[in-house]
């Protein structure tokens, strides 16, 4: 049986009122020319100076409300951005979390939070994606008892169900072409180049009929436990990755 043809979804990462509005507004550009319904990762409440560009954009909010009504899906992105924690995440990618580590108690009330502030600006909210990858079982039990139930993250090929949770797996940085699976292309929107936006461009010309969304992947995939074949592609992969960006940083010195 031959597998049906990739799927790609497309992620914008430290999406706020203080970005990069000239960045974004390409990316915005894209998302309308091609017809493309991202996930839109919305910190509630930036505090991170790594993410205040600009000064706070007055029609943010707006902007978000038009996006999700034309099909974006609405992601909560954290909370503050404050990655201050060394607790570790159940994908521990990084040293440094927002919040992994902490307690339950104030992670439920963060992500509370976070969802009142994006509904307070209509917005519906729909799945959790953590900064810097940083996230613990309080996490995903706090995620539940406030109604989330979807998770952009992990290195799969295909959406899993896991502690109680759907993941909707993100393992790509940039476009890169597959043959099968489910794909998703995860953008900083602070922290692209020109080339960035041209590869970004350039893939969407070509692979455009191949961009899926939120809705669509949940509506049709068989969400169900990886089985052994893809538990051992998703921890090679992983490995491969963190051997990688350790590589990467010894180069640097870091």
């Amino acid at each position: 049986m031959i597998p049906p043809p990739a799927q790609y979804l497309l992620r914008f990462d430290d999406v706020c009122p203080s970005m990069d509005s000239g960045r974004w507004a390409a990316f915005e550009r894209f998302i309308r020319q091609f017809g493309i319904q991202p996930i839109l990762a919305i910190v509630p409440d930036n505090r991170d100076p790594g993410l205040a560009i600009e000064n706070e954009a007055p029609d943010f909010w707006e902007r978000m409300r038009s996006l999700e009504a034309v099909g974006a899906t609405i992601a909560l992105h954290g909370y503050r951005h404050l990655c201050a924690s060394r607790g570790r995440s159940l994908l521990p990618l990084h040293k440094l979390s927002e919040f992994a580590g902490i307690s339950a108690e104030t992670q439920r009330e963060w992500i509370r939070s976070g969802l009142e502030i994006l509904r307070s600006h209509r917005l519906n909210p729909k799945l959790w994606v953590a900064p810097r990858h940083g996230f613990d079982r309080n996490t995903l039990k706090a995620l539940q008892a406030e109604g989330i139930f979807h998770i952009s993250d992990g290195f799969a090929r295909v959406p899993v169900v896991r502690a109680g949770m759907t993941w909707i797996p993100q393992q790509l940085w940039a476009p890169v072409a597959k043959s099968s699976g489910v794909w998703t292309i995860c953008i900083h929107t602070n922290n692209t180049s020109d080339e960035d936006v041209e590869v970004l461009h350039e893939f969407l010309q070509e692979h455009r009929r191949q961009f899926t969304s939120f809705d669509l992947v949940v509506a049709q995939c068989e969400l169900r436990p990886l089985n052994l074949r893809e538990r051992f592609y998703e921890m090679v992969t992983f490995w491969r990755f963190i051997l990688s960006h350790r590589i990467k940083r010894d180069l640097r010195g870091g």
